[in-house]
């Protein structure tokens, strides 16, 4: 029985140095394929779309949106998740073939007091609440979160909108983007 057990992983070598011999290269390919998409990676190389923030029902400052939308662009950046980060009007984008639009509605916000931060550490928080979708060009949802930022200690009242951004972002980054859009891959979920 030993016997039999090693011709077989002799002739498991043989046959493994045989396909190495006559595709030079290819396993190692491979390997190094497989070692790049990495687990969260998707085999696709996306890039991204930030469209402008949507205030929802809400009476937000025009500054609250363009802080917010500033950040989401940096920090999408920051990230080195996308080839390209695009704003949204961007002609180069419509040249790009994997493409994602993020999509920002602003669900909650909760006015803060930079003056009652600094005072107590009770009251004074500013808080937003956003629903952030990426979408593809035709308008498949690929991924819905729910992401929170607020300033509860020091800081501006504008400084919610740096950790609205930084979370939206974390939070796309930890989850997996499909290698191949499928409209009904939906991913839901809160933070």
């Amino acid at each position: 029985m030993k016997t039999s057990k090693y011709n077989l992983s002799i002739l498991c070598v043989i046959a493994l140095a045989a396909i190495m011999f006559a595709f030079p290269g290819q396993l190692p390919a491979q390997t190094a394929a497989a070692k790049s998409s990495g687990s969260k990676a998707s085999s696709t190389p996306w890039s991204v779309q930030i469209d402008r923030v949507d205030p929802g029902n809400l009476d937000l400052a025009s500054s609250f949106q363009i802080a917010i939308y500033e950040n989401l662009v940096e920090e999408f950046k920051k990230t080195k998740q996308f080839l390209q980060v695009f704003r949204e009007g961007d002609l180069n984008s419509s040249e790009v073939p994997n493409l994602l639009v993020l999509k920002t509605t602003v669900e909650r916000y909760t006015p803060g007091s930079e003056t009652r931060r600094a005072v107590t550490t009770i009251s004074g928080a500013t808080k937003l609440s956003v629903r952030s979708q990426l979408l593809t060009r035709e308008g498949n949802v690929v991924l819905e979160r729910t992401v929170n930022g607020d300033v509860r200690f020091f800081g501006s009242n504008l400084r919610v909108t740096h950790n609205l951004a930084h979370n939206i972002a974390k939070a796309i980054k930890q989850s997996s983007l499909p290698g191949s859009v499928q409209p009904t891959a939906i991913l839901t979920g809160q933070l």
